[in-house]
């Protein structure tokens, strides 16, 4: 996991820890009979585009772009709400130690500026860049030395401190476990405001272009396109308490947002701004101010909603303000990740609780009758939700994006069943970009999950474009995704067996699509992604075993004189 964020964050902000709930006792059936299942697929209902931009991910390296043919790469994390363009300096807060230290450009994790634009555009993909807005960004010393906002030097002995890199670097607490207050915010950290962000775009400009040069389904051409505004904002008070100790006022953001917004556009007026980045559940319904009332006080009386948002929610509050302002957002964002603990720091257990919260949690994408049962307590429908919150408080029609999301298992089946759970859902449901957290190797199932739906062949055969209806009866057990491909008329068809120990015998009826017919077939099982023996269906009936944590792919062409039906 990149340093620059520590999502176990989310868990404790309220008080007492925010931990999640354990998957229910429930387990898979263990029998040696397979799980039968009926799958319908209707080729004329429920046709939409699928946005070629959800299959996008963070700090991506040029080979891996170019493999899965990723049509974006976000650089975000915690790093960039302090990143100096000017010094090419970084600071992660609390991630790590508070430093601020020279971005090293061998570092898969340490991607920003002109190089990682350079890098993403030799991939084939669009960059996304954060404009920092914290107030504050990394400063180094004269031979560009790390500098720390908490040195133990000066302020005092402090329980844990960087043993690995720069010694004086503390974790800003006290003896006593109190955090380290009225610190000088210029032992590590220089001002940094619109102006300078301005400036940093029209470099940007000079080397690459503007944005008016790329274009919308995600191709490499032209300058930055993206502009993400910061990182989480509403977190600023734990990861950056060093400069920014007092949790952000709805206000503070609003308008900050509208005026890096117009510092980015007056340098590059085709540009693309993305906000409001913010990290999760909590985050979407209370500024940054009121969860760090919360912890001692709770929720009931939080001065932002009551003062400032006039009780509306935060996110749905700053979409209005926006609004009221022109349109300096372009695109809706938000973070997700699943609170059960199938995204979680290493060293935790995956067990099988975990691994069948991991199936059933997609739910939280998209279901309006799932009641997350983790500390968020509540139906999340989050596709849904941000769809319902930009057409009623900003620009119906503003494109949505989940431009961090994780649901952890990078190394397990059930990880890969899981990301091509979500990266169906993502495309059924209509968003229109997503950028995967973390780092990717080709050795990671999830990896391979992508490459299924992006380069199954290493030749750049991929799902479809157009979203067509896929239903299976229990989608925390097998789900099912199709979409038509225009290049040949061909049907994909996506099978995900989530079960953890069972097999699944899968009749899938195809409904407005060749009666009869070949159906090509690439399967990801046991952490590798192969070519199996073409198989026929006929009489509009397609019959698999799929195995257990396995994902199949289907691409179905009709017969000679049994064309496909459009």
């Amino acid at each position: 996991m990149p340093r620059q964020k520590r999502p176990s964050l989310r868990t404790r902000l309220i008080g007492a820890a925010l931990l999640a709930t354990g998957a229910a006792a429930c387990t898979d059936a263990t029998s040696g009979t397979p799980l039968p299942v009926a799958i319908t697929v209707d080729a004329a209902a429920g046709r939409h585009p699928i946005s070629p931009l959800i299959y996008g991910v963070n700090f991506g390296t040029t080979a891996t772009l170019q493999d899965l043919r990723a049509p974006l790469n976000r650089s975000g994390g915690n790093s960039a709400s302090a990143y100096n363009w000017r010094i090419d300096a970084r600071n992660a807060g609390k991630d790590w130690y508070f430093e601020s230290l020279g971005v090293n450009p061998d570092d898969i994790n340490d991607q920003f500026g002109e190089r990682f634009v350079a890098l993403t555009q030799a991939g084939g993909a669009t960059p996304i860049l954060t404009i920092p807005m914290l107030g504050r960004v990394a400063k180094l010393g004269p031979q560009r030395q790390t500098l720390a906002s908490f040195s133990i030097a000066k302020y005092g002995p402090q329980p844990n401190h960087d043993v690995d890199g720069h010694a004086d670097a503390g974790n800003g607490v006290a003896p006593g476990g109190k955090p380290i207050v009225g610190n000088d915010a210029n032992d590590a950290t220089t001002p940094d405001d619109p102006q300078n962000e301005q400036a940093r775009v029209a470099d940007l400009v000079r080397q690459f272009g503007g944005a008016s040069g790329g274009n919308s389904g995600g191709t490499s051409g032209g300058g930055v396109r993206y502009y993400a505004m910061d990182n989480e904002p509403s977190l600023w008070q734990l990861i950056h308490r060093d400069v920014h100790p007092t949790g952000a006022h709805a206000r503070e953001i609003a308008d900050k947002v509208v005026a890096y917004a117009r510092a980015v556009k007056a340098a590059d007026p085709h540009a693309q701004v993305v906000a409001p980045e913010e990290w999760g559940w909590q985050g979407y319904f209370y500024s940054g101010f009121d969860q760090q009332y919360a912890v001692d006080h709770g929720l009931d009386h939080a001065p932002d909603r009551a003062n400032e948002t006039q009780g509306l929610p935060y996110v749905p509050w700053l979409l209005t303000q926006w609004k009221a302002a022109g349109h300096p957002v372009d695109v809706f964002s938000l973070h997700f990740y699943p609170q059960g603990g199938e995204y979680a720091e290493s060293g935790v257990t995956n067990s099988q609780a975990v691994a069948l919260m991991r199936n059933r949690s997609t739910r939280d994408l998209w279901d309006p009758n799932y009641k997350d049962p983790t500390w968020i307590n509540s139906v999340v429908a989050l596709i849904p939700l941000m769809r319902h919150w930009a057409d009623t408080y900003y620009y119906p029609g503003t494109p949505i994006g989940i431009t961090e999301y994780n649901w952890g298992g990078d190394t397990l089946m059930n990880g890969a069943t899981a990301q091509a759970d979500v990266l169906g859902i993502f495309g059924r449901e209509g968003l229109d970009l997503a950028t995967r957290w973390g780092t990717l190797d080709a050795s990671m199932p999830v990896y391979k999950a992508f490459k299924l739906y992006r380069n199954y062949d290493g030749q750049g055969a991929a799902f479809g474009a157009t979203s067509i209806t896929a239903n299976a009866p229990d989608p925390d057990t097998v789900s099912a995704f199709a979409a038509l491909r225009e290049s040949d008329h061909a049907m994909t068809l996506v099978v995900v067996n989530k079960q953890l120990d069972r097999t699944a015998d899968a009749s899938i009826a195809l409904a407005h699509f060749a009666a009869s017919g070949v159906a090509e077939t690439w399967r990801l099982a046991n952490n590798t992604l192969f070519r199996m023996p073409d198989a026929r269906y006929q009489d509009g009936t397609l019959r698999a075993n799929l195995p257990a944590q396995s994902v199949t792919l289907f691409v179905l062409r009709g017969a000679a004189g049994d064309a496909p039906h459009e």
